[in-house]
C-alpha cells in the first residue's frame, strides 16, 4: 500500500540480498523507522518484542528468521534450534507455527549445502502466498461494503468500524480486515472507517489511522468505548476485524476488546464480519474459548503511554498509581455465534467447521 503515494510492503528483502528490512511499528506514527534483521535471534526478537505484529506478518517474519538461521548453519541442528527460537516468540497466532512448519518441510528433506537458497525461495513463496490472499479478501469483501453502499444516497459513505490493526502493517501488503476497505477507496466507492484507539498499545491510534491517513482513507479515531453508542445511533453499517487465530468451529481470536464489539453488534442489529487468511484457521481446536492460549502482556504496556509533546519530543509516561496491579490479556474470543460470516480467500463463509472444511478441505484434511 502507500505512504504518501510511494508503495511499502511491511517487510522485504533488502538490497544486499540476503538481510532483512521491516517497518518498525514501535516507532509509528511519530517516526518512520527502518529495521534491518541480520540473524534468527533479530527475527525472534522483532516479533517478541513486536517490531512486527499481526498475524500474517508474524509468520511471514519467522519465514525468514529461519532463512537468516540457514546461512549461519544449515545442519539439522541448525534448522531445529532455528524453530525452537522463533516457535516461541509469540503463543497466539497460528501462523508463526504454521510458517514454520512450511519452512521446516521443505528444508528438512534437503542437504545442508542447498538449503540457504531454498529457504530464501520458501520465506519469499509464503511472503508473495500472503499478498495473494490478502487481495483474494478483498475482493471477497468488496460486494459487501458495495451492497451497503448501493443503499445509500448517492456520495454517502459506508462507516465501517474496525478494532486493533489488521491493515497492511499487520501483513506484508494490503491487510485482512481493511482490504475491502482499500479496495472500495481505490473502486471511488465512498467508504469512511471508525478506528478504535485500541488499548493498551493503541494499535488502532498508532497504527491504522496512520495507514489509512496515509493512503488517504477517511476515517476518525475513537475511544474504544465508543462502538456501541455510534451502533445505537445507526453510525456504523457493519463491522471488520481480523484475528489472530480461528478455531475449527468458528470462534475468533483477536485483541482484546473484540468480543465487546461482537457484543454490541449483535444488540444493534449491525454485521459483524472477520477478515483471515486460511493460515489463521486451526482446525485443531474445536473450542477457541476454552482451547486457544490467551497471552498475558507486560504490566508497562498498561502503565505507561508513549506520545509526541507540544515541543516535538517523543516521551513516555506513567499513567497509573505505583503500586497498582495491572492484568494484560493481550487478546479474547468472540465464540462464532456473534459472527455473521469470515471473509477468506475463497469467499465470505459462514462460521462454522463444515463451511470452513469445505473451503479449505487441504486445511481440515491434515488435522486427524
Amino acid at each position: 500500500m502507500k505512504v504518501d503515494d510511494r508503495h511499502y510492503r511491511s517487510i522485504w528483502l533488502d538490497a544486499d540480498g540476503w538481510s532483512v528490512a521491516a517497518i518498525d511499528q514501535r516507532k509509528l506514527p511519530h517516526e518512520f523507522v527502518v529495521a534491518q534483521l541480520t540473524t534468527c535471534e533479530e527475527a525472534a526478537d522483532a516479533i517478541r518484542t513486536m517490531l512486527v505484529r499481526g498475524a500474517p506478518l508474524i509468520g511471514a517474519t519467522a519465514a525468514f528468521g529461519i532463512a537468516l538461521a540457514m546461512r549461519q548453519d544449515s545442519s539439522d541442528d541448525g534448522l531445529d534450534r532455528a524453530y525452537q527460537t522463533l516457535v516461541v516468540a509469540r503463543p497466539t497466532a497460528i501462523n508463526l507455527e504454521w510458517a514454520l512448519e512450511k519452512m521446516r518441510a521443505t528444508l528438512g528433506p534437503l542437504d545442508p549445502a542447498e538449503r540457504v537458497d531454498a529457504a530464501y525461495a520458501r520465506a519469499d513463496e509464503i511472503l508473495e502466498q500472503d499478498v495473494a490472499i490478502n487481495q483474494g479478501i478483498a475482493r471477497h469483501g468488496l460486494p459487501l461494503i458495495e451492497a451497503i453502499a448501493a443503499r445509500k444516497e448517492p456520495g454517502e459513505p459506508v462507516n465501517v468500524l474496525t478494532h486493533c490493526n489488521a491493515g497492511w502493517l499487520a501483513t506484508v501488503d494490503w491487510g485482512t480486515a481493511t482490504a475491502p476497505i482499500y479496495l472500495a477507496h481505490e473502486q471511488g466507492v465512498a467508504v469512511h472507517v471508525w478506528v478504535d484507539e485500541t488499548r493498551p498499545r493503541n494499535q488502532g491510534a498508532a497504527l491504522t489511522a496512520w495507514e489509512l491517513g496515509h493512503h488517504g482513507v477517511p476515517h476518525t479515531v475513537i475511544p474504544d468505548n465508543t462502538g456501541g453508542h455510534l451502533m445505537q445511533h445507526g453510525m456504523v453499517d457493519l463491522v471488520i476485524v481480523g484475528t489472530d487465530r480461528v478455531a475449527g468451529n468458528g470462534d475468533v481470536c483477536n485483541k482484546i476488546g473484540t468480543y465487546l464489539k461482537a457484543l454490541a453488534a449483535r444488540d444493534n442489529n449491525v454485521p459483524f464480519y472477520v477478515a483471515l487468511p486460511s493460515p489463521t484457521i486451526d482446525f485443531s481446536v474445536s473450542d477457541g474459548i476454552r482451547q486457544i492460549p490467551i497471552e498475558q502482556r507486560g504490566a508497562i504496556e498498561v502503565t505507561d503511554m508513549t506520545g509526541r509533546t507540544a515541543d516535538g519530543r517523543v516521551e513516555t509516561v506513567r499513567i497509573v498509581p505505583e503500586g497498582s496491579p495491572v492484568a494484560n490479556y493481550g487478546f479474547d474470543v468472540t465464540p462464532a455465534r456473534l459472527v455473521t460470516g469470515l471473509i477468506t480467500e475463497r469467499g465470505v463463509l459462514k462460521p462454522n467447521r463444515a463451511a470452513l472444511a469445505a473451503a479449505f478441505p487441504e486445511r481440515a484434511g491434515a488435522v486427524k
